[in-house]
């Protein structure tokens, strides 16, 4: 009887509380859903200045989870504006006689997430903007080299009296862990084409510093992307290059006083000052007035899709953003899943309604195996509809992969791009485990090579044999061979001539149009037009983003996860454990990898 108590309780405090439980979640799930809906509708007021501010977070692929980014603690959603519908609106606000003009200001404490590929495709937007006659003026009270590349496009440019102005030149800073490894006893062996000297994902785990190879196509890389950036910047501001690099050579953070010396600036004011500007421009004030603001993520979502056609044939565009791993998988985690993406263009080519295809890629590649998933994908379709590729900050090495068989190949000046080689790679941590752990490993063996996966953490518990040496060279030889041949195919080029270009070499996008592996230079907007000339349909056409599908109780706990898992963890704790995630996922990736992880400071 006391048993069948206890037990009839127990069962009920666990009914009970299930159904507790299973309230909460329902209705945190129907909050989260009411905060984000939440937002007023945004009117556009005459004489409105557009303010440029870069608060919101602009990405390539629009948010497919709902709940990305919403903060469950306060119930709050950050707002995140897909990079293509932000140059739509400033196409948009060209002809809206309702913005009479642009103001950039960015407080660069409070900015967004920003790629180097969309700064440059919002400053190209900026700069066809002027062509309306309307003016760009800048207000910053410090200005970073970035924001200033984005401002130099303005046709006057202003800083605070007690401001700052940094112009200081590019690099690439990556770290070694070779030390670290021998320190805790951690072999590390490569495998990678003799010919791949440049593809030096490798290098940090077996030297201490860059290998000669890898210093040159770096410091080639850097100067190549810095005179690009150079350049537009002293043709906009009437200066030159030899002039700026001696200011980055020399006074790499100037005061405002030097910076209007050197004609970087028109003018030092204080921000309230910047109303007798507007007033210039003949901008009128309101009925408090008052001078009328909206934000460019305001208006991107006053202005919407408003000029779509609706009976137009369609543009698909498809997302590639991510490293490139193996499988499928609803999870957004900043991965591109190879049957996934693969089954997000069958979608686009199946659709009829869809005459071509853009594929954005930004991505520094992965798993070779998921990569040539993928360009069967595109090839495919390739054979049905026009396909264009546009390259935005990364698309090396898988992410070429992936782009080779396009019909055309549109890639920004800044893009990292090529990178056309493989490796693999392996840590052998016996030696750790027996010598600072106590460890020892033992085995039973039906054949030599039956124990070869046996791993811990991701690190093999014995070297390779010979055999299995000459077996894993082999491998990425013949993951070498297969991408430069489809290169060689797919971009119409000798064999020989991809060979020369290849070896693991990373180029820019400018340079990538020099040596063929690109078509042309510009951003999205340029790709979806050259799309719709070869898909003849370039005087009536509407775009549709094909995108992946996410069931949303799925988001909601995915994101939810995230949240929970990071809570206790303050911006720069979360940065290291981004950090170390990545460096993690480096090591212990599994097979023949096309991947590129070169980071370049802007």
């Amino acid at each position: 009887m006391k048993f069948s108590k206890v037990f009839w309780a127990a069962l009920l405090a666990v009914v009970v509380g299930s159904v507790i439980s299973g309230l909460f979640w329902l209705f945190t799930f129907i909050g989260a859903v009411g905060a984000m809906g939440s937002s007023e509708a945004v009117a556009v007021m005459p004489n409105s200045i557009l303010k440029v501010d870069l608060t919101d977070n602009i990405v390539d692929s629009p948010v497919v989870n709902p709940f990305a980014n919403m903060d469950f603690t306060t119930m709050s959603s950050a707002r995140t504006l897909p990079l293509l519908k932000v140059l739509r609106s400033i196409e948009t606000a060209a002809t809206d006689d309702r913005i009479k003009g642009i103001y950039i200001n960015i407080d660069y404490a409070g900015a967004g997430t920003i790629s180097s590929a969309a700064l440059e495709e919002i400053r190209d937007a900026l700069v066809k903007f002027k062509t309306s006659g309307k003016f760009i003026v800048a207000y910053n009270d410090v200005y970073s080299q970035t924001v200033y590349y984005l401002a130099s496009v303005a046709d006057k440019i202003y800083i605070q009296p007690e401001g700052s102005f940094d112009w200081h030149g590019m690099a690439s800073v990556l770290l070694f862990y070779k030390g670290a490894l021998d320190k805790l006893g951690i072999h590390a062996e490569a495998f990678r084409p003799t010919v791949c000297k440049y593809k030096s994902a490798v290098e940090p785990y077996l030297l201490t510093k860059m290998s000669d190879a890898n210093r040159r196509q770096m410091e080639e890389l850097g100067d190549g992307m810095w005179n690009t950036i150079s350049t537009t910047v002293a043709d906009a501001r009437g200066t030159t290059v030899a002039a700026l690099n001696k200011i980055a050579d020399t006074t790499p953070s100037l005061f405002p006083e030097q910076a209007l010396k050197h004609n970087l600036v028109d003018g030092i004011l204080y921000r309230d000052q910047m109303e007798e500007i507007f007033t210039e421009y003949g901008v009128e004030r309101n009925f408090m007035n008052e001078f009328e603001f909206i934000s460019l993520g305001d208006y991107c979502t006053a202005v919407g899709n408003t000029t779509e056609n609706l009976s137009a044939p369609k543009i698909g565009i498809v997302y590639a953003e991510g490293g490139i791993v193996d499988g499928q998988s609803e999870a957004i985690d900043g991965n591109i899943y190879g049957t996934t993406l693969a089954n997000t263009i069958a979608k686009a080519r199946k659709d009829e309604s869809i005459k071509a295809v853009v594929l954005r890629v930004n991505s520094p590649g992965g798993s070779a195996l998921a990569s040539d998933i993928i360009w069967r994908e595109m090839e495919l379709l390739k054979k049905e509809k026009p396909v264009i590729v546009s390259m935005g900050s990364y698309a090396a090495s898988g992410g070429y992969y992936i782009s080779a068989p396009a019909d055309a190949i549109v890639a920004n000046n800044l893009t990292i791009t090529g990178s056309i080689g493989v490796f693999g790679i392996m840590l052998e941590g016996g030696d750790m485990l027996r010598n600072k752990l106590g460890i020892t490993y033992d085995a039973v063996k039906t054949n030599p090579s039956a124990d070869f996966g046996a791993n811990v953490l991701g690190m093999s518990l014995r070297k390779p044999t010979a055999a299995e040496r000459a077996m894993l060279i082999s491998s990425v030889d013949k993951v070498y061979e297969a991408f430069t041949s489809k290169v060689a195919a797919g971009r119409n080029l000798e064999l020989q001539k991809v060979l020369e270009i290849a070896e693991g070499r990373v180029w820019s996008g400018t340079d990538a149009v020099k040596i063929g592996l690109a078509d042309a230079n510009g951003g999205i907007i340029t790709a979806i037009g050259v799309a719709a000339d070869k898909a003849g349909i370039a005087d009536n056409f509407r775009i549709e983003e094909v995108l992946p599908e996410m069931d949303p109780m799925t988001a909601f706990l995915q994101s939810l996860n995230t949240q929970v898992k990071y809570a206790a963890l303050d911006d720069e704790l979360k940065a290291v454990c981004n950090d170390y995630q990545t460096l993690k996922n480096d090591i212990l990736r599994s097979g023949v990898q096309t991947y590129c992880p070169y980071r370049v400071w802007f």
